[in-house]
């Protein structure tokens, strides 16, 4: 679980002319801390941020906004065209002229070369998962992102298990990911919450992973420099008592 940010970075519409009647600010953020909300908000823009916040603090940089998937942003634009229904079941004419978006459009939103002819060569999928407040005016555009593994409230325990999990890479470089499970101490097993099966074991590396804490190649796993800080910030947090209970 996931830590997440918005972060305002831009205006879709023009601000200069409609300017935020919420007075927000390009670089403005607004956090999830695992706990609490920190920072302000416009109350317009929050039920559409808040989906977005509940799915990025459940797999974090592995979420990536479904709708860019879809195929239509690779086929050209289109009209209607009766003729062509014997073909394509309805009745499209490609377009292959470009035509340039208006300016303040939405169209910022889609992916590059969305709907070109000729059409890329490669999916591009949008990794960056936005939001753009209701205005339409103003159309102020915040991008929600997990920025570090979640350390509070109901995942206190399993961020203990994955700082277990680093320190096991850090004592054992290049170990085998299938067999990390293994070198956790019976108790830290089969009875400390959560019991450390198989599944929540790969689940928790691929969050480590993920934010850049393990480096994963060829089912090796190597801790990063980013990662031994992450682990040595948390041994300076814990009390004597719990160093000693981990075995940190």
């Amino acid at each position: 679980m996931f830590k997440v940010k918005a972060t305002l970075i831009g205006f879709i519409g023009d601000e200069k002319n409609n300017p935020c009647h919420f007075n927000h600010k390009i670089g403005d953020e607004f956090i999830y801390d695992g706990e609490k909300f920190i920072g302000r908000i416009c109350p317009h823009t929050l039920p559409m941020l808040i989906p977005r916040f509940l799915a990025l603090y459940a797999a974090g940089p592995m979420y990536v906004q479904p709708e860019y998937h879809l195929p239509f942003w690779y086929a050209p634009r289109s009209l209607r065209d009766e003729n062509k229904k014997k073909y394509d079941g309805v009745g499209w004419k490609s377009i292959k002229e470009r035509v340039a978006d208006p300016p303040f459009s939405l169209a910022s939103l889609q992916p590059p070369d969305a709907f070109a002819y000729p059409p890329p060569e490669e999916r591009t999928v949008l990794r960056d998962v936005t939001v753009v407040c209701p205005d339409t005016r103003t159309s102020a555009l915040f991008k929600v992102e997990a920025f570090d593994l979640n350390d509070l409230g109901d995942s206190i325990p399993y961020f203990r298990k994955q700082m277990l999990i680093l320190k096991i890479v850090q004592d054992n470089p290049g170990i085998d990911i299938d067999k990390i499970r293994g070198k956790f101490s019976r108790e830290q097993r089969e009875e400390v919450y959560p019991l450390a099966a198989p599944v929540l074991v790969r689940g928790l590396i691929d969050e480590l992973e993920s934010m850049g804490y393990l480096k994963i190649r060829n089912s090796k796993a190597h801790i990063t420099k980013k990662g031994e800080r992450r682990l040595k910030d948390f041994k300076a947090r814990l009390t004597e008592a719990e160093r000693k209970a981990l075995k940190l």
